[in-house]
């Protein structure tokens, strides 16, 4: 379990909620409304005030990299350091076809891949370092239907081996296909949807 108490910035108003194993907390809101400095918040990649515990263990109490490892954070659009796919992950049993992705990929160049393949190689790298909590910063924004309804269900699949997944989506259709929770972010703060 997740559990987020009083987390905030000069960015953001306070914000509480609790996800357990292998739930969707979905988050939504206008542009601007703090939805990514939130996620950076809970990874603990920006400064922050507030309680947050992992399976009963305080944040403050776990080294900032192992925290990151077991909370991982994807961005909207994804950073890679490495000139091929395959330097990029840990593993060599990744499963490239689950997201419709050709088994050669590990051997390709970056700056080959497409936006879209850029963001389904991000989600399998951060699914390689097997997280307790992920934490998806609009993550098939740019994805066909095809694609989204894919990483859906990998998505799918890893909820129930236990992953906890807070996911920012302005989908409805989405949220209603993936959460177990959701929230808004508007002017009068975070608050569970209606």
């Amino acid at each position: 379990m997740i559990s987020v108490k009083n987390l905030h910035s000069a960015l953001f108003n306070p914000v509480n909620f609790e996800a357990a194993q292998g739930q969707c907390l979905c988050i939504y809101g206008e542009s601007g409304s703090g939805k990514t400095l939130l996620l950076r918040a809970i990874a603990d990649l920006d400064p922050n005030e507030g309680s947050l515990a992992l399976d009963n263990q305080a944040r403050s109490n776990i080294g900032a990299d192992q925290w990151r490892r077991q909370v991982t954070y994807l961005p909207a659009e994804s950073f890679w350091w490495h000139t091929r796919v395959g330097e990029h992950f840990e593993s060599n049993d990744t499963d490239w076809s689950i997201l419709g992705l050709s088994q050669q990929i590990a051997e390709w160049q970056i700056s080959r891949l497409s936006s879209g393949e850029r963001q389904r190689l991000a989600l399998l790298r951060a699914l390689d370092h097997k997280p307790k909590v992920l934490l998806l910063d609009e993550v098939t924004a740019n994805l066909d239907e095809e694609n989204t309804l894919k990483v859906e269900a990998l998505i799918k699949s890893c909820l129930q081996q236990g992953l906890i997944v807070i996911w920012v989506s302005h989908d409805k259709a989405q949220r209603k296909r993936m959460a177990d929770q959701s929230f808004v972010i508007d002017e009068t703060g975070f608050h569970k949807e209606a």
